[in-house]
């Protein structure tokens, strides 16, 4: 064959791309008898030799460092088959018809798995890192758990490869921390460290010794970026304390706005604070007892302007659109109020008995509501009972709130035991339709009578002769957080029932499939805990 052209490499790839009969190879390349086809392959073929024989050595890379030790235990391995096998399953695509068929869906299960390895101190394989890195790339949800399975040995791989660099943003599982008590190695990566490594040390030393890791901040304080400080003043909720109201005094005071509201919430949360007092004081003049009127009543005077001092204390001027200036003023001085101002300016009463005064002016809402914020931020379980009331009564006319997002957050502050059971009193006499929100603040697995109460509920739903579609929300959380126990109750729910007059045509059949796929899953479960603890 005749020489190839220096620039023949780009003709012979554009008669390829256009295709011989509508691009003519290069003269040089065609030979009489053949085919223009054959002949432009063979052209390649020759000029790729070419090529690759004319490159040069790159200089090699320096060897990586070993990848540090994990002195974790091994994974068995039963367990070990079953994250290949979970990983694998992440990646295939959804089925066309969503959560159709009685298989249970592994991608929900991962999460369940990585917790449960992670609580009995395993290390991951290393063959599987890769596969796990992946995961963790593509959910967020993942992260946490996934890197902190992965180990020193994730973060090691996931520097050399760019597309898992967010792992080494990751504040769980990056390099070892110093001890708390080592003060010049603490100080070394306090000054020298990435964010992720200081927010970690940070939250290490706060946990240990909540008054040097105040100090330590203080020391770099006036020096660190604006969205820095905001992270790093968020971390002092853990062990917050009296002791804690100097500093936050003074990022009052800061530049930024978003960290002197963080201040202002966290001084809030202190009662004891002298924020905390000025609040009471200025709430006190706006909510008071109306004892002119035939029956007790709360007199509201909301304020009529944000002086100065509100400000500084981090009540935001500005209402959000659609929304009173009063009202959004009154709001933010009792959230920010201790809640045990009210009992004694209310005439003695006990927090049940607050809430059920009535609130003159149509003021009642927004009183009830700053108060479901300020109970949440002072984890104050009493006020969240009453503001709760009784599982069995009926949102609309609730004592507190009949917002469903604001009665979760009350919940959280219960013990578990207690929250299971309101919300399993909740579904008894409720259903099902309004409980997704209340049941994604209950421990997992669920209390044995919260979790009758859901199946029980899904039992009378499916007798109803509906559709299961409107249930599926639930159904997936009672895959993920039912107790496996549950599944030789749920047994009896698998078979197609009777439809009863006026059903849906099929309901019974997609019920039984989804009720077969639950006690799949649940079995499922039960093995992986199984093949964990061998």
């Amino acid at each position: 064959m005749s020489s190839i052209r220096t620039n023949a490499w780009d003709e012979l790839v554009t008669s390829a791309l256009l295709g011989t009969d509508r691009r003519t190879p290069p003269a040089d390349v065609l030979a009489p008898g053949r085919e223009a086809p054959v002949a432009l392959l063979d052209a390649a073929a020759v000029h790729t030799v070419r090529r690759r024989a004319g490159l040069r050595p790159a200089a090699a890379r320096p060897r990586p460092e070993p990848a540090p030790p994990d002195d974790r235990r091994e994974l068995p391995e039963p367990a070990h088959r079953r994250l290949a096998a979970l990983l694998a399953d992440r990646a295939a695509p959804a089925g066309s018809g969503g959560r159709r068929g009685a298989a249970p869906d592994l991608t929900e299960l991962l999460p369940q798995w990585l917790a449960a390895a992670n609580d009995r101190g395993y290390r991951a394989p290393a063959s599987l890192l890769p596969a796990l890195l992946d995961a963790a790339r593509a959910r967020t949800d993942l992260r946490t758990s996934a890197l902190r399975f992965a180990g020193p040995r994730g973060i090691w791989l996931a520097g050399l490869n760019p597309e898992w660099r967010f792992a080494l943003r990751g504040t769980a599982a990056g390099p070892a921390l110093p001890a708390p008590g080592d003060g010049q190695a603490v100080r070394r990566l306090w000054e020298e460290g990435l964010f992720a490594e200081r927010v970690s040390l940070l939250g290490s030393l706060r946990a240990h010794d909540p008054a040097a890791a105040v100090a330590l901040l203080a020391e770099t304080w006036a020096t660190e970026r604006a969205e820095d400080r905001l992270l790093f003043l968020d971390s002092l909720r853990t062990e917050l304390s009296d002791a804690d109201e100097p500093f936050l005094d003074q990022a009052l005071s800061d530049r930024s706005r978003n960290v002197r509201a963080t201040a202002a919430e966290l001084l809030s949360a202190l009662p004891g604070s002298a924020l905390a007092g000025r609040m009471a004081a200025r709430a006190a003049c706006c909510v008071s007892l109306d004892r002119t009127a035939a029956v007790a009543t709360i007199a509201v005077e909301a304020p009529h302007e944000c002086d100065a001092g509100m400000e500084h204390d981090g009540v935001v001027p500005t209402a959000p659109s659609g929304r009173g200036e009063r009202s959004w003023w009154l709001g933010q001085l009792v959230e920010a109020t201790p809640l045990a101002t009210w009992p004694e300016r209310l005439g003695g009463r006990t927090p049940k008995e607050i809430v059920a005064l009535p609130v003159a002016d149509g003021w009642g809402d927004e009183l009830h509501a700053a108060w479901c914020r300020a109970a949440v931020r002072q984890h104050d379980a009493l006020w969240a009972r009453a503001l709760l009331g009784a599982p069995s009564q009926p949102p609309a006319t609730g004592p507190g709130t009949s917002s469903l997002g604001e009665r979760a957050k009350l919940l959280a502050t219960l013990r578990a035991e207690e929250r299971a059971g309101w919300v399993a009193g909740f579904i008894s006499a409720h259903g099902l339709s309004e409980a997704f929100q209340l049941l994604g603040v209950c421990a997992v697995p669920w209390a044995e009578p919260l979790g009758r109460a859901v199946v029980d509920a899904l039992d009378i739903a499916r007798d109803a002769g509906n559709y299961p579609w409107s249930f599926s929300g639930v159904m997936g959380l009672a895959e993920r957080c039912l107790d496996p126990v549950e599944a030789r109750r749920l047994e009896l729910l698998t078979a197609v029932p009777d439809e009863p007059e006026g059903a849906s045509p099929g309901a019974g059949s997609y019920w039984s499939e989804a009720f077969r796929r639950l006690v799949a899953t649940l079995r499922l479960r039960a093995e992986m805990h199984t093949e964990l603890s061998a």
